[in-house]
């Protein structure tokens, strides 16, 4: 008897322990896994740092309540709001949930009611931030979405001048939409979100939530720009698999989230805030996050190799250890033939195998990875 609702297509594999870039399942098959857990074990599985600080909170409490003082709690707040250039931090227990408290504080600070946000964007599965998607699939069945969201295309500054106006609370955007393909933005685009919710006194929001915690080579990709938004959210990484969401705003905009305006009974709990400590001084340590960079330029041209020697993909898109690998036949069968030779990779979007492999894996792990992607794509699959 199986008791879980359908919601998921779950593939075959139930792990049974894991290990830095390593999953290995319950029938004994080894996996190197460009997943990580879709973008949150940025440290690999298991990592030893983040596990100890676990295993300390663990043995002093693992929960009371927001009510009161948590010092770990505010430790994490101040190493995220430094890693962020912010100055005030709102815990969660997702991105969803972060995404909720940054629509909510933006409404309530600027008395607005629109957000504008982007054709294939992704921003949870909560009423809210499901209307905030600019994915149709995502809100199929649900009836009216909340209203007072306008979706405009990615990177068409034209589009975005003719949505934002006096109304426009916020402008709401990834700086890499995961989901929608790993689409990147471009200065001059963000030049013109700048300029126009800085024209009509709207708020700049940006979903950091899997592009966060050093998955770009940066603690949040916001910073490969000159741009600076005023309310960013984060999740995925920040807690290397711990479920911890966060909101991080200037601090003008914290008396708008006042006592009793905003609440999580669960959010910040010692035991994720432990994690997330651990998290963020480990990629803040100097050194750590340049690699990472380094290593993502790595694997962008191995991957331009393989794009050399297969006719089956269309396009690559690379930011930092994010990849995605556009191809001209649907993704799903690489995706299938990937994993029968060890290798976990997830989709973005019918065509596109997506890859997030930890910041801590190895080169030679890369290498790997891509041996496989080009024995797929050139051997396994033709064009229809």
């Amino acid at each position: 008897m199986n008791s879980l609702f359908p919601t998921y297509l779950r593939w075959n594999i139930e792990p049974e322990h894991a290990k830095g870039s390593w999953l290995t399942s319950t029938e004994g098959k080894e996996y190197l896994d460009f997943t990580s857990g879709i973008g949150v074990t940025n440290l690999g599985h298991c990592n030893d740092q983040v596990t100890e600080a676990i295993q300390t909170q663990l043995g002093k409490f693992w929960h009371t309540s927001n009510m009161f003082l948590i010092g770990v709690q505010q430790k994490a707040a101040d190493l995220l709001a430094e890693a962020a250039g912010l100055d005030c931090v709102f815990f969660s227990n997702s991105g969803a949930e972060a995404n909720e408290a940054a629509i909510k504080l933006a409404r309530k600070a600027t008395t607005r009611n629109k957000i504008v946000t982007f054709h294939n964007s992704f921003h949870g599965r909560t009423f809210a931030t499901m209307a905030a998607t600019g994915q149709d699939k995502i809100k199929t069945g649900y009836g009216p979405m909340l209203p007072t969201f306008e979706y405009v295309s990615f990177n068409d500054s034209a589009e975005l001048l003719k949505a934002v106006d006096e109304d426009t609370a916020a402008v709401m955007l990834e700086i890499v939409q995961g989901e929608g393909g790993i689409h990147v933005a471009q200065q001059e685009f963000l030049n013109t979100i700048t300029e126009a919710c800085r024209a009509k006194g709207a708020l700049i929001i940006v979903d950091e939530v899997q592009t966060g915690i050093g998955r770009t080579g940066k603690p949040f990709a916001y910073q490969h720009f000159d741009f600076k938004p005023d309310i960013i959210t984060s999740a995925k990484g920040l807690g290397n698999g711990l479920p911890i969401g966060a909101m991080i705003g200037k601090k003008e905009l914290a008396e708008y989230f006042g006592p009793g305006s905003h609440g999580s009974t669960f959010g910040g709990n010692p035991l994720c805030a432990s994690a997330a400590v651990a998290v963020l001084q480990t990629i803040m340590q100097p050194g750590f996050m340049e690699e990472a960079a380094k290593k993502g330029e790595y694997l962008q041209n191995a991957l331009k190799k393989v794009m050399e020697d297969t006719k089956m993909v269309k396009d690559l898109r690379t930011f930092g250890l994010m990849a995605g690998i556009e191809l001209n036949v649907e993704a799903q069968q690489a995706l299938l033939d990937l994993q029968e030779q060890g290798l976990l990779v997830l989709t973005a979007g019918p065509n596109v195998l997506r890859l997030l492999p930890p910041l801590t894996v190895e080169y030679a792990e890369i290498d790997t990875a891509v041996e496989k992607i080009s024995k797929i794509l050139s051997e396994s699959l033709t064009v229809s």
